[in-house]
């Protein structure tokens, strides 16, 4: 585990899970947030994250990759990792865990997403979003994963459970 691409749903308690492996592995943490939005929720352009992520991948011997990012780039990713986690609680879950995140950002700075990106603004677009993704994405997504599931490890959180017990055995700091 040494090239590791982390995705799914909003809410599900990935950035807080890939740092948490970062420290314990040792592994450099680059979230997809932070590259594709500048502040004011201004989106990078697809050349411009391609080009950022190319730069990762091509430069570093490890990493841990948290997010999203073009179809395009979620392929070249999963082809270099070695690891691939899929965190794919049900959805209402991810709207749970979503909602108490924005809602405490009122409260608490956030470091998930650039400076100058306020969440609690941005619920109801994300709420949308987490549904497409839910209905629309994931089905695309989970067959992605499979057709790159040979040689790599594939790990699958379907639950808070499988995700607190990952968390034990992977990120314990030594």
């Amino acid at each position: 585990m040494g090239r590791v691409a982390v995705i799914g749903n909003a809410g599900g308690g990935k950035s807080t899970l890939c740092r948490k492996l970062s420290l314990a592995k040792g592994i450099p943490l680059y979230s997809i947030d932070h590259i594709q939005w500048k502040p004011g929720w201004v989106q990078a352009s697809p050349t411009e994250i391609k080009r950022k992520q190319d730069e990762i991948l091509s430069s570093q011997r490890k990493w841990i990759i948290d997010g999203w990012g073009g179809w395009d780039d979620i392929k070249t990713r999963f082809a270099a990792a070695d690891t691939i986690i899929f965190v794919d609680f049900p959805l209402w879950v991810h709207y749970w865990w979503a909602f108490k995140r924005q809602f405490s950002s009122m409260f608490v700075k956030n470091t998930d997403f650039p400076e100058g990106c306020p969440l609690w603004p941005k619920t109801w677009e994300l709420f949308k979003l987490m549904w497409t993704i839910d209905r629309d994405i994931r089905p695309h997504l989970s067959q992605l994963i499979h057709s790159f599931s040979e040689g790599r490890l594939v790990i699958y959180l379907r639950s808070p459970g499988e995700l607190r017990r990952f968390v034990r055995e992977h990120c314990a700091i030594p």
